[in-house]
């Protein structure tokens, strides 16, 4: 349940806080007080749109905080694979800090992403916002709302089909890319031939090309190694009069000569010696080094010649020799593909009407399971249609077969609807007002509560269109959907914000150079007077007064019934 909503420095919120009930949570106010915006700011914190003009003046970031309270362990299982900590009492908390051009989510302190945001509120609340039942008259909604009755068994029964419906989908493509004609394959078969045997002629290495970059840069530079190396083995040799093993040998002669007359001589006489020794194998392994510097340019001409072929067919057929090898692979199998086109092109087909009867058995099962549901949703929704004063109302969910199969399977669901005695069932879009809308979409959150696990449901003027009797009859549905859930419902309705289990007034204040929006909770008297202003009374008269007690008792009776 959403425990808490924290606002600061949104649009005329300087800095609100609230605390929400069990039950049924009314917020009532004037027009242009901010009732919506306070249900958007709720928005806004699971990652809805936001922009500058959000922004209380004179602010440089505005901040929404939600405090849920939850047990069920759906909501820790997605703590735990967004790799975030759940809390031993099932607290998550749930911020967003907003500036111009950047946001910040945050959940239990950890910083997310809008996306995870998201994810986890779809299994902490359900937004009903004020033209929701717009989408009713769509008939992509009207599956949804099915789909979403027909409980975990769905799941299972769309996955098969989504499987079966995406195999089809790949044989259709590659029979489409598949299909020649014989001039088209003469031509295909002609060129992979001879690429093939261009690839196959090289008898290439994987790595070789890095091999032969390194001789070729060896030999091209060889000279310049060459002579640099033969000045160091010049200066370092004994061959020559001013090389340093010469020095060397002169100097451990005249150090031996004179070591016997003293032991400490010894020790830097080892040290020359060994210093010698060095000198002597540096200049042996440089001479080998040399040695096998020594090539002919018949060597460097087939490095490069090599090279060139190997950078010629990676230009064609790949980045790499193993991309080269790769293709020569993929043509060979066009090849031996096309030797048998006929065979090939018909394993194809045959493979295509197994993929597609078994779609037909996937989508003939996830059919069955919508119409077996859509029986019992319909009755379940006129039930609701009639207590919400739909008093000869006919409902029909009828599930047809659409023309092509989709991932969704092969059903067209419609919702139809006749609200007069002997009409005939008609599409909702055809028939239904806006009044009637919104009491249908409120029948159907009240039958999908009954499956849903989600705690909290808002209703953002649900009212609309309708009064009198029918407003007690969609208070009265409100208070039941609230005794499995928390429901944070806005309305301008004295029938609805009668049945409050809690109340809560939006109000505005003005001062010259400021303008705030509020909300507060109240208490009995305070709420009995907002009724008499919900029922149209300027003044706080006794009769307007008795007017709203009398309301009160009578929704105090209804929920003594439940």
């Amino acid at each position: 349940m959403l425990q808490s909503l924290h606002v600061k420095n949104l649009a005329l919120m300087e800095e609100t806080e609230v605390e929400f009930g069990e039950g049924l949570n009314i917020l009532t106010g004037e027009t242009g007080a901010g009732k919506s915006l306070l249900i958007g700011s709720v928005s806004l914190a699971l990652g809805g749109k936001f922009d500058r003009e959000m922004l209380r003046k004179g602010a440089q970031s505005a901040l929404v905080e939600l405090v849920f309270t939850s047990g069920d362990r759906r909501v820790e299982q997605k703590l735990t694979q967004l790799e975030l900590e759940p809390e031993e009492d099932g607290t998550v908390i749930i911020s967003r800090k907003m500036q111009v051009g950047k946001s910040v989510y945050k959940v239990n302190g950890e910083t997310v992403t809008a996306r995870q945001v998201k994810e986890l509120a779809e299994l902490l609340i359900d937004i009903h916002g004020q033209h929701e039942h717009q989408s009713l008259l769509n008939k992509k909604k009207h599956m949804e709302i099915l789909d979403a009755y027909c409980g975990e068994d769905f799941q299972e029964a769309v996955s098969k089909v989504e499987t079966a419906y995406k195999e089809c989908r790949e044989i259709a493509r590659a029979l489409e890319e598949e299909a020649m004609d014989e001039e088209t394959k003469a031509r295909e078969q002609s060129l992979a031939e001879f690429e093939l045997e261009e690839i196959e002629e090289a008898c290439l290495v994987p790595g070789e090309d890095e091999e032969l970059e390194k001789q070729y840069h060896f030999m091209v530079n060889s000279k310049k190694i060459v002579e640099n190396l033969t000045e160091s083995y010049q200066y370092t040799g004994s061959d020559f009069e001013n090389g340093a093993g010469n020095a060397l040998s002169r100097a451990l002669r005249a150090l031996s000569s004179v070591s016997s007359l003293d032991e400490n001589l010894e020790n830097l006489e080892e040290q020359l010696a060994e210093i010698d020794n060095l000198l002597a194998d540096y200049n042996r392994d440089l001479a080998e080094y040399m040695d096998d510097c020594e090539f002919d340019n018949e060597d460097f001409t087939a490095v490069e010649e090599r090279l060139n072929l190997l950078n010629r067919l990676k230009g064609k057929y790949g980045q790499s020799i193993e991309e080269v090898i790769a293709y020569g692979e993929d043509r060979a199998a066009f090849l031996e593909k096309i030797s048998d086109y006929d065979a090939y092109m018909a394993q194809l087909e045959a493979k295509m009407e197994r993929a597609q009867a078994r779609l037909e058995e996937a989508c003939a099962g996830l059919s069955a399971l919508r119409k077996k549901n859509a029986v019992v949703l319909t009755r379940q929704l006129k039930k609701a249609l009639v207590h919400l004063n739909f008093l000869t109302v006919e409902f029909e969910i009828a599930v047809n077969r659409a023309a092509n199969p989709t991932a969704k399977g092969y059903d067209d669901v419609e919702f139809l609807i006749s609200t007069n005695p002997g009409e005939e069932l008609k599409p909702l879009s055809q028939v239904a007002s806006g009044g009637e809308l919104s009491r249908i979409m409120l029948a159907i959150k009240t039958v999908l509560a009954g499956r849903d696990s989600i705690d909290t449901l808002i209703f953002d003027e649900i009212d609309t269109g309708i009064s009198g009797k029918t407003a007690w009859r969609v208070s009265e549905q409100l208070d039941t959907v609230a005794h499995a859930h928390q429901v944070l419902c806005i309305t301008h309705l004295p029938q609805i914000a009668a049945m409050a289990d809690r109340h809560f007034v939006i109000e505005k204040s003005s001062s010259r150079d400021n303008t705030i929006t509020d909300i507060r909770v109240l208490e009995e008297e305070e709420s009995l007077g907002e009724l008499a202003r919900l029922l149209g009374s300027d003044a706080l008269t006794e009769a307007a007064l008795s007017n709203a007690r009398e309301m009160r008792i009578q929704a105090a009776e209804h929920k003594q019934k439940q």
